[in-house]
């Protein structure tokens, strides 16, 4: 909402002076992206860190799925005889 009022203000005081409708939008544009990089920065740093915290995880997310097969395949390999063993073994 910030972002929109940092083009809105500019864009109408510049209508108001006389200025061209597209030239308006223009500086308007401009005007607003240069207060918004300066003005909000705090929570542009905060949804960078956050995407950074995303992409350098430590340890990857479980997916339950994967987890229900991988203890699947623990309790297949558990119960499989040794390599050597016969399964008729006594």
């Amino acid at each position: 909402m910030l972002r929109v009022l940092m083009f809105a203000v500019p864009f109408v005081l510049l209508l108001v002076l006389g200025i061209e409708g597209w030239l308006a939008a223009l500086l308007a544009a401009v005007i607003g992206l240069c207060l918004s990089y300066i003005f909000l920065r705090t929570p542009r740093d905060t949804v960078a860190r956050g995407l950074y915290e995303v992409r350098h995880r430590e340890k990857e997310p479980v997916h339950p799925d994967a987890e229900s097969e991988d203890a699947a395949v623990d309790r297949a390999e558990a119960g499989a005889p040794q390599s050597g063993q016969s399964p008729t073994a006594p």
